[in-house]
């Protein structure tokens, strides 16, 4: 079924559309085409999505129906909107245009390469002394197979018991360990969508998680995240539960990935209930919810709502402690593990027993090693946005309140031609329309502030010179795709 917009939502979302007043300003419905059309390429109204009626829209914005009819017609000759007689119009872009995301991966050992298209950290100091005592503990383990689907028992029982910390009370048995939060949504979508199930994500959101979510062949539909400091469209996102009913809705509530927003305790539980309503299973990304920045307090998990075993959460060690220590886990209820231990036999049968004793030690120093975790990223991140208002002072930056991620709004559509220019003074970006579904948000860009703070300032310095060059650059040269976490 395909989701609806109402006159009131997208009232909202265009906000100040009118023209500017002067000799040379525009007719009203080339003001309003264009603001549609904005909205499309920022990715905040989605493609393939029913605009309303001509009437409906008229009254919402309070204008003449005849402006709404032009500047619907402006919008189908740029190939912006396709509309049958009687059925409605549905948003698109010209030439049926879509960008595949692909997460394709190609690491480079360049040593002079900032890197900006990982959101990762290094590993912390503690990790040398948590291998060498989990050496010391695996004696215990030798005598068996070692084939443990589910996850070691101490490993679950420490994951269990910080959900039980956050007030969500978990037993081992709603935990399975897995090779890190990638592996942890591949099962869940292994074991709960089927080949062409719909899902609903966010816009923008992480790639890799679409690239997951094609290898389904799911049909997708978006949310369009604002660039406020809400993020979420209450109205539009439960909205669209209510009209698509998809199969699947994955989520990332806690500072969000790429935007950094955080949801509200309200929105989490009305989620939930309209989820539930829909028949829809929630897949929760936890990955960053250890790092709240600024003494930021948490709102309760999703979870916590949930009465109908329709929450299933996913989260892993990669952004609070190591990318390189493939931990993850999933937390849902105990014959749901179950049955993503069954479907997991197909797949690699087990996570390694060493890394999870390693794990097991960590997550025992988990508050000083998050602590430190935490002030470095303050640190870090107050050094990136300090260069860019001094260097890109054109460009908008909403500082997020935890996570490892800028989301910067461009001065204009850029991002692809900067990321190429960029490479060429060594530094590797990830631009906007890896994070979204149709190729569009080409005036954002993702900057992960996971590195030095030196290497930070110098990354924008380098950016700052080619900005102000593109207009200038010559013929572009096809790359391959780059790593992208």
């Amino acid at each position: 079924m395909t989701s609806q917009v109402r006159g009131s939502q997208l009232a909202r979302l265009l906000g100040q559309w009118h023209a500017l007043p002067g000799r040379r300003r525009s007719p009203d419905y080339a003001a309003l085409a264009a603001a549609v059309r904005g909205l499309l390429a920022d990715g905040r109204l989605p493609l393939g999505v029913r605009l309303p009626a001509e009437r409906e829209l008229a009254e919402a914005l309070r204008i003449s129906r005849t402006t709404i009819t032009a500047a619907y017609r402006e919008l189908r000759e740029s190939g912006h909107l396709a509309s049958r007689r009687g059925a409605g119009s549905w948003t698109m872009l010209p030439g049926t245009h879509r960008v595949a995301s692909t997460g394709l991966w190609t690491p480079l050992d360049d040593r002079d390469m900032i890197d900006l298209g990982v959101a990762a950290l290094a590993a912390p100091p503690q990790l040398v002394a948590a291998a060498r005592a989990a050496t010391e503990d695996l004696p215990r383990y030798l005598g068996g197979a070692g084939y443990h689907p589910t996850g070691i028992i101490e490993l679950r029982e420490a994951v269990a018991h910080a959900y039980t910390e956050r007030g969500l009370p978990t037993s081992p048995e709603q935990i399975m360990v897995t090779s890190g939060t990638q592996h942890a949504l591949d099962l869940v979508l292994r074991l709960a969508l089927s080949p062409g199930g719909g899902v609903l994500v966010e816009s923008p959101t992480y790639p890799n998680a679409l690239a997951a979510l094609s290898a389904r062949r799911a049909r997708i539909t978006t949310h369009g995240l604002g660039t406020d400091d809400v993020g979420w469209d209450a109205d539009l996102l439960l909205g669209s539960l209510r009209q698509v009913r998809p199969k699947l809705a994955y989520l990332i509530p806690e500072f969000q990935n790429p935007t950094g927003h955080l949801m509200d305790t309200g929105l989490r539980e009305r989620l939930v209930g309209a989820a539930h309503a829909a028949g829809t299973d929630l897949v929760i990304d936890e990955s960053f919810v250890d790092l709240p920045l600024d003494d930021t307090p948490l709102p309760p998990p999703v979870a916590t709502f949930d009465r109908h075993s329709r929450v299933i959460s996913i989260g892993g060690m990669s952004k609070p402690y190591w990318g390189g220590l493939r931990i993850g886990w999933v937390r849902a209820s105990a014959p749901q593990v179950q049955r993503l231990a069954a479907a997991r036999v197909g797949v690699d049968m087990a996570s390694p027993v060493l890394d999870q004793l390693v794990a097991v030690h960590l997550l025992a120093e988990a508050s000083s090693i998050v602590a430190a975790r935490r002030a470095q990223l303050v640190a870090q991140r107050d050094a990136l946005v300090g260069a860019l208002a001094e260097r890109l002072p054109e460009w908008r930056i909403a500082v997020p309140r935890g996570g490892v991620t800028l989301w910067a709004e461009l001065d204009g559509p850029i991002s692809s031609a900067l990321a190429r220019a960029a490479e060429e003074v060594g530094v590797r970006l990830a631009p906007g329309p890896r994070f979204g579904l149709d190729g569009t948000l080409e005036r954002f860009l993702r900057l992960p502030f996971t590195l030095p703070a030196a290497d930070l300032v110098e990354a924008v310095g380098r950016l700052a010179a080619v900005r102000y060059d593109l207009d200038r650059t010559g013929r572009s040269q096809w790359r391959e795709p780059s790593v992208i976490a």
